[in-house]
């Protein structure tokens, strides 16, 4: 069972109908209390970075989350802005995020993109690997996902960087390190490509902490 995290600046249907394509099954956690038995958990999201982390705060998901994830090592994907929520903040905003990882969410630097490439990033970009990790064992090397975003990861460790993907140059569309992953793209709107990555996270068993 999956539980998908509803606070407000989420794709929530999306996700639940893709996984249920899948065959594996979700539910939607509207409270905190709501993730206090949860298996699995997706942190979806769409907007604006503090609109994001403020929902979060408000809803009491931040001081549930940190105890599911950081003491009881729940596996968490983070999804568009659930990924960049994972970060230390975002230059988007001014709020502090998650932290869970040694990144920052960082704008696309225009002055190395030419200038016919818009902002936001939207639509299909081929995506590779940067290490191997259990999540992307189904990626296939033609796999492409769908992006739609203004913003992107900047890891601080090499090593915290699994994915990544060509705006103008390239940049960090995944992230992982422990119990904790996440993508920029949406595997939830990338077809066949999408759905391998979901049945990975539904199988998904991280080994021994490595913080």
């Amino acid at each position: 069972m999956i539980t998908i995290i509803d606070y407000g600046a989420g794709n929530i249907k999306s996700i639940a109908n893709m996984l249920s394509a899948i065959g594996v099954a979700s539910r939607v956690a509207a409270t905190a209390e709501d993730i206090g038995s949860a298996e699995r958990l997706i942190l979806p999201g769409v907007g604006h970075f503090d609109h994001g982390m403020a929902n979060l705060s408000e809803r009491g998901f931040v001081e549930a989350l940190n105890r599911r994830v950081l003491a009881d090592r729940v596996p968490l994907l983070g999804i568009c802005l659930g990924a960049q929520l994972l970060t230390r903040g975002s230059k988007e905003g001014e709020l502090p995020g998650l932290g869970w990882i040694d990144a920052d969410t960082v704008a696309f630097d225009r002055s190395r993109m030419h200038r016919a490439l818009k902002v936001p990033h939207m639509g299909w970009a081929d995506t590779w690997q940067l290490r191997q990790h259990p999540l992307l064992a189904p990626m296939d090397e033609d796999a492409r996902y769908y992006y739609v975003h203004s913003f992107h990861l900047a890891c601080d460790h090499p090593e915290d960087a699994i994915a990544e993907a060509r705006h103008g140059f390239d940049f960090t569309v995944g992230i992982a390190r422990g119990n904790i992953a996440g993508f920029q793209f949406h595997p939830e709107k990338s077809h066949r490509f999408g759905m391998g990555i979901l049945k990975a996270f539904a199988g998904w068993k991280p080994g021994e902490p490595t913080w």
